[in-house]
């Protein structure tokens, strides 16, 4: 089992009980995959702190934490986020970024808040 595997259902939990700070503790492991499990987590936190705390996420140098941020803040509708999102979705240098990134940035362009 991986390290992420070990720690998926403490992350998940404590999304569900909105526990942002100890996500944004997790936020700067040295596993890109964890990274990326937190970002997605903070992606159930419909909060603008949740919205801002991804934003460090958002340019992490792993393609992997990008790309789940990006999906992350379109799930939350954070508004907030949206410049870095379309950054991602127009000049990475992962294609699978910028994929996943467009995908996000046409979602929160559309929603009307």
């Amino acid at each position: 089992m991986s390290r992420v595997d070990s720690l998926r259902g403490k992350i998940m939990k404590l999304a569900s009980k909105g526990k942002l700070d100890a996500l944004i503790k997790m936020s700067g492991d040295a596993d890109d995959e964890v990274r990326a499990e937190v970002a997605n987590a903070m992606g159930q936190i419909k909060s603008y702190e949740s919205g801002m705390s991804l934003i460090p996420l958002l340019r992490d140098s792993s393609p992997l934490v990008r790309s789940a941020a990006a999906t992350a803040a379109a799930n939350i509708s954070a508004k907030h986020c949206e410049e870095y999102v379309k950054k991602l979705a127009f000049a990475d240098s992962d294609p699978n970024v910028r994929q996943v990134a467009k995908a996000a940035f046409d979602k929160l362009k559309d929603r009307v808040v």
